[in-house]
């Protein structure tokens, strides 16, 4: 048995979830979210407990059932809490605003880049114009949406300039040295 899958989901006070069929629907202070589970997985509620169940043992049933019970997990946890990115932004000159809901950076490029937050999306900049915060109900599109603002302009080894995850830590290299002989 998966020690995750057979794990119930405990829905906090002021979350619902409902079950139509294979589709599974939470709703929650911040938000609803909905999501179709995979045929041979059943979800069922019980006052405010989900739990997930399998059919068999079969190999893909397995793996089903933990994901099934992660995902219903992850959604709870979005719905009552919230989830959060933050990102941090260096070097000289790199710094990052917001112009309404889109994201401006200015990242070394001849022109700013700007990015729009899908829906359910919001970015909060801090005081000093270097630290992003990529806030949402759903784990799995925070995410995306933060690691494609790391793409835009990765760390690179030598002096550390660009965007990075807040607990990421960049190995840093030595650059060039001076020979002594001839």
């Amino acid at each position: 048995m998966s020690r995750i899958g057979k794990k119930p989901v405990e829905l906090p006070a002021g979350v619902s979830a409902t079950v139509a069929g294979q589709k599974v629907e939470v709703k929650g202070p911040k938000g609803a979210l909905s999501f179709n589970v995979r045929e041979p997985i059943t979800v069922t509620v019980e006052g405010s407990v989900l739990s997930v169940h399998r059919p068999d043992d079969a190999r893909q049933n397995r793996s089903l059932h933990g994901l099934t019970r992660a995902l219903l997990g992850n959604m709870v946890d979005g719905v009552s809490k919230g989830f959060e990115t933050k990102l941090l932004i260096t070097g000289v000159g790199y710094r990052a605003s917001l112009e309404g809901k889109k994201l401006s950076m200015s990242l070394g490029f001849s022109h700013p880049v700007h990015v729009n937050p899908p829906d359910g999306i919001s970015f909060e900049v801090g005081k000093t114009q270097t630290d992003i915060t990529v806030k949402g109900i759903d784990k799995a599109l925070v995410g995306q949406v933060a690691a494609n603002i790391r793409k835009l302009k990765e760390s690179e080894p030598y002096k550390g300039k660009g965007i990075r995850y807040e607990d990421e830590v960049v190995r840093r290299k030595a650059g060039k040295s001076v020979s002594g002989g001839k």
